[in-house]
């Protein structure tokens, strides 16, 4: 209860206030523009989340075979030569010193599942590799059950000068869409 000048007025609990059965955006829905890039030698495409202040979240995109297929991922590897392990990144300040440079074609890693499929994610942008997601090493399948949250792949940082042209480069949700139902026209 609350009391205004002497009367008596009856407020709800905080519990009942809200609808607690609506479903609310996450942080990535909310915050972060998704791109697409698709590989036109298959259908390893890629999810590519922009953020205004331009941190892009790499990850794979509805289609990859790997969603598409809901795949039981048993292995990431980080090692995408004898000598660079992704996982070895280590960056620091504000510019970023130490991080590897990555061009649009670089490979962030290596997917195996347990069917025997392997898949090359690449970083689809040219820029500075912040950040590979370490939860994916003890939990491989949130490349599966969470893409777009927990389980995206890495951080990447494209230059000031590259990122809006870069981004259009990539293809929108709609259009993505589009590719999608074509396959599925093809494939039928």
């Amino acid at each position: 209860m609350q009391s205004t000048n002497g009367l008596c007025k009856i407020v709800a609990s905080i519990e009942k206030s809200i609808d607690l059965n609506v479903s609310f955006k996450s942080v990535t829905e909310r915050y972060y523009t998704k791109r697409y890039f698709v590989n036109k030698d298959g259908e390893e495409d890629h999810c590519i989340m922009f953020h205004s202040n331009r941190i892009c979240l790499v990850t794979l995109a509805e289609g990859h075979p790997v969603l598409k297929g809901e795949k039981n991922v048993a292995k990431i590897d980080f090692q995408v030569s004898t000598k660079v392990d992704r996982m070895k990144n280590k960056v620091s300040g504000k510019s970023k010193h130490g991080a590897q440079c990555l061009q649009s074609s670089s490979p962030l890693c290596f997917i195996e599942c347990e069917d025997g499929s392997k898949y090359t994610v690449k970083s689809c942008l040219k820029g500075k590799l912040v950040e590979m997601n370490d939860n994916l090493v003890d939990n491989p399948n949130l490349l599966v059950t969470k893409p777009y949250t927990e389980g995206y792949i890495a951080i990447v940082l494209p230059s000031i000068s590259s990122s809006e042209e870069q981004k259009k480069e990539l293809l929108s949700y709609e259009e993505y869409q589009e590719i999608l139902s074509e396959r599925s026209h093809v494939n039928m």
